[in-house]
């Protein structure tokens, strides 16, 4: 039984270990963590995600975990809307999509992987290629496979060893992120308010919570004297209702920043017996809402084509342009959303009030419409 070393324990590593496992590998996760927890945050997992799920046997249980992603769109900070996303026609094309805790993704994923596979408490420090293996130095020592997953994320170990002179780029702008349990209260509207140069989501999930995070154009490593809930009432307590309402619920322990950075584009996501999947191949804004959706896709492709018997350099075929595409999509969508021009902000607004809702269709459906391959 041939067998793969993964390097992560988050959504993509826990998903290629399941889909490999399927495929006849034997499988081993090593997680740095010492024990896995996920980040306080909602995602929306959109159609695509959800046939990677039901490759991976797991789609029915993530939709009963799920609540089905409303109607939403585009508003202004003071609430004007600029368009209302075609939920109906996009469902109608591709299915729904459904909006859940990543923990609950998270552990879903846990539960499914083989028994005895997940490590945690140890970290991959290097690797080398011998032959046709690949040899992994890790903080237990060393493992020998027939092939390494990096699955390591933005700073992933694996893609600096053998994908040299590849570091993050900060995109120019940060990120603040949480949840907040609103017991009995009724959430009116959700959707994305756009401002200039900031920018503020809401997203409602299961279980009484909403998921709610913001964005705006600062320069890298910046954190708030007062902390950051402080921060973001600041720049975003006169915005539109419920912002202000979140906000003054929000818990400051439970506040999330990162700046947001990405992956610069790889010519191949394949080194001989090494392969990169999730953020540490292609990792990218969140303006799509893709980051997760694409990396399940990555682990189900890897599966499938391994299945089939496929040579794993069939696996940038399925993956390298759809990835990149989507992207480089990702980072337009966010320079449209957080433009510090007042004239650029003024017909961005404009521009989206007289959008067809054709065309907004034609631009989900291209990351919607996606299928495992079928490699036998």
């Amino acid at each position: 039984m041939p067998n793969a070393v993964i390097a992560g324990g988050g959504i993509g590593g826990l998903a290629a270990a399941i889909a490999l496992s399927h495929a006849g590998w034997d499988v081993e996760v090593f997680e740095q963590a010492p024990e896995l927890t996920e980040v306080g945050a909602g995602l929306t997992l959109w159609p695509n995600a959800l046939r990677a799920l039901d490759y991976l046997g797991l789609g029915d249980q993530v939709r009963d975990i799920g609540v089905l992603a409303g109607s939403g769109g585009i508003m202004d900070s003071r609430g004007r809307w600029l368009f209302h996303t075609p939920m109906a026609e996009l469902e109608r094309l591709n299915g729904p999509a459904v909006a859940l805790h990543r923990a609950d993704l998270h552990a879903a994923l846990v539960e499914a992987v083989p028994q005895g596979a997940l490590t945690t408490g140890t970290k991959i420090t290097g690797a080398r290629i011998d032959g046709r293996e690949v040899v992994v130095t890790h903080s237990q020592g060393e493992t020998r496979a027939d092939l390494l997953v990096g699955a390591d994320g933005l700073r992933s170990v694996v893609r600096a060893r053998f994908w040299p002179g590849t570091d993050p780029v900060y995109f120019g702008a940060t990120a603040w992120r949480t949840v907040v349990d609103r017991p009995g209260k009724r959430l009116d509207v959700a959707g994305e308010f756009f401002g200039l140069g900031e920018e503020f989501g809401i997203v409602p999930l299961p279980k009484d919570q909403v998921y709610f995070f913001a964005g705006a154009v600062v320069p890298a490593g910046q954190t708030s004297h007062d902390g950051e809930l402080a921060e973001m009432r600041r720049r975003f307590g006169a915005w539109a209702d419920p912002i202000p309402q979140l906000l003054s619920e929000a818990s400051p322990d439970k506040i999330l920043r990162h700046d947001l950075s990405y992956v610069p584009k790889l010519k191949s996501y394949v080194h001989g017996p090494v392969v990169l999947i999730g953020d540490a191949a292609h990792a990218m804004t969140p303006n799509t809402g893709q980051g997760a959706c694409q990396a399940l896709e990555d682990a189900v492709t890897l599966g499938a084509i391994l299945q089939g018997r496929g040579d794993l350099a069939q696996y940038d075929d399925h993956r390298l342009r759809r990835t990149q595409s989507i992207a480089r999509m990702s980072r337009q969508a966010g320079r449209v959303g957080l433009t510090t021009s007042p004239v650029l902000a003024a017909a961005r607004n404009t521009m989206m009030k007289l959008v067809p809702n054709a065309v907004l269709v034609r631009s989900f459906s291209q990351m919607h419409n996606w299928s495992p391959p079928c490699t036998t």
